[in-house]
C-alpha cells in the first residue's frame, strides 16, 4: 500500500510549484516523488527542473548507485532517465489523462561518473487521445558529456473508471 495516493499531472506541477521554492523543496519533493515511485526513489536522484513538459533531473554518483567498474550502474541510468522522462511527460496532464511507460532503449556512450543530469522534452498530448510519445532522455557528466541517450515510449490516454 503507497503511502501516498496516486498523483496526477496538475497536482503533480502544483506541488512542484509550492515546493521547490522553500529552502530544501526540491530534496522533498524527490524524497516524496521516491515514496510515490520507491523503485525512482532507490536511486536518490534530486529533481531540479520541472514544468509541463521538461524534466531535469541530478544523481549524485556515489557507492550506493555504482558498478565494479567505479563507474555509476547501467540501471541507475536507465531509472535516472527514466524519472527524467516520465516528469516531463506526467508534469501538467490533466486529471482526466494518465500514462504508462510501454517501451525503453538506451544506448551508453561512456562510463558515467561524477554527478549526472538527465533532461528530458515532451510534446503536450492531444486532449481525450490514447496515443504513443517517444521522447529522448539525454544523460550528461558534469563536462556536459552525453554518457546515455535514452528513448522512452509513453503511451497517454484518457482515464477510464474503475470497475
Amino acid at each position: 500500500m503507497s503511502l501516498l495516493p496516486a498523483v496526477d499531472g496538475e497536482s503533480l506541477q502544483r506541488m512542484w510549484n509550492r515546493l521547490h521554492r522553500l529552502p530544501g523543496g526540491s530534496w522533498i519533493f524527490s524524497l516524496l516523488l521516491g515514496i510515490a515511485a520507491p523503485y525512482t526513489g532507490s536511486i536518490g536522484a534530486r529533481v531540479i527542473e520541472l514544468r509541463a513538459g521538461f524534466a531535469r533531473v541530478r544523481l549524485r554518483d556515489r557507492r550506493k548507485v555504482r558498478n565494479h567498474l567505479r563507474s555509476v550502474h547501467a540501471v541507475a541510468l536507465v531509472n535516472l532517465a527514466e524519472a527524467a522522462s516520465g516528469l516531463a511527460m506526467m508534469c501538467g496532464l490533466p486529471r482526466n489523462m494518465r500514462g504508462i511507460l510501454v517501451g525503453f532503449s538506451i544506448d551508453y556512450m561512456k562510463k558515467a561518473r561524477g554527478t549526472l543530469v538527465a533532461e528530458c522534452t515532451a510534446p503536450a498530448p492531444e486532449p481525450g487521445v490514447r496515443r504513443e510519445y517517444e521522447l529522448e532522455a539525454t544523460v550528461r557528466d558534469e563536462a556536459g558529456d552525453i554518457v546515455a541517450t535514452a528513448r522512452p515510449r509513453w503511451l497517454i490516454g484518457p482515464r477510464t473508471p474503475h470497475v
